[in-house]
């Protein structure tokens, strides 16, 4: 449950490893969290940042192993937690991979592990957490959406497809939970420069996991349902929106 001055008390991390994720659980330590759960593939390679928050002030640190792929294992999982830690005041939900487009638009299993990693294991996991926070009464789910969930590009259509049946997902989920206590925030990045956009080139309006941390809290606190870092991609995505396909096929993005 938040605390009397509504800060988050205790957040449950799916992609424990994501710097977007870690630099978000930071600030909301320093704010006050004093229960983080990180969950990871593998918990041993997130040991240095469980410590990291216990210095900065988190009360219980959990690393619990998550692997977005093992869908059955999920509903499992999410009651672990909830039974072990209580109510869960934010969940985060980040766990994600880009994939290599060359050899994903040409490769079925390759496109398929994208899929069942961005999408399929994101609804797996979704749908048991919303029932135990709909059981709580309270509670807040961020899904790590992005600008390419938009309109897909020829550049990375099948990372944008997977973004995008995700966004929609999570819109409809935030749309079903209104009025329950649990609210649903759709954060929309651009290019992030991170370990996940190690080599490529960084695109106009690039920011980072701070700038994309700082986003989510501010659509935490206004109860907003869809964020966007940096804001001004919301105009940049609307135009191309409205692009007639043979214009928007000639571009190079």
């Amino acid at each position: 449950m938040k605390d009397a001055l509504g800060s988050v008390q205790s957040v449950l991390v799916l992609g424990g490893g994501s710097e977007i994720a870690l630099a978000t659980v930071r600030r909301l330590v320093t704010g006050r969290a004093r229960t983080v759960v990180l969950g990871a593939r593998d918990p041993e390679r997130v040991r240095s940042e469980v410590d990291e928050l216990r210095r900065a002030g988190a009360a219980t640190v959990d690393a619990v192993r998550f692997d977005a792929l093992e869908t059955e294992t999920h509903g499992a999982f999410v009651d672990d937690v909830f039974d072990r830690h209580g109510d869960i005041d934010l969940v985060l939900v980040a766990f994600g991979v880009l994939g290599e487009h060359a050899v994903s638009e040409t490769d079925a299993e390759a496109a398929l592990a994208v899929v069942r990693t961005n999408f399929v294991g994101a609804v797996s996991v979704l749908v048991p957490l919303a029932a135990r926070l709909r059981r709580q009464g309270h509670g807040t789910i961020v899904v790590l959406s992005s600008v390419a969930a938009e309109r897909a590009r020829k550049s990375n259509f099948v990372y944008g497809a997977s973004k995008a049946g995700l966004d929609a997902y999570a819109q409809g989920l935030g749309d079903s939970l209104a009025g329950t206590g649990v609210h649903v925030l759709v954060v929309r990045p651009g290019f992030v420069r991170s370990k996940m956009t190690a080599g490529l080139r960084p695109v106009p309006f690039a920011t980072t996991p701070e700038g994309v941390a700082e986003a989510i809290l501010d659509g935490v606190r206004r109860d907003a349902h869809t964020v966007w870092v940096p804001p001004f991609l919301r105009v940049v995505m609307f135009a191309l929106r409205q692009l007639p396909r043979p214009v928007f096929r000639r571009l190079e993005i």
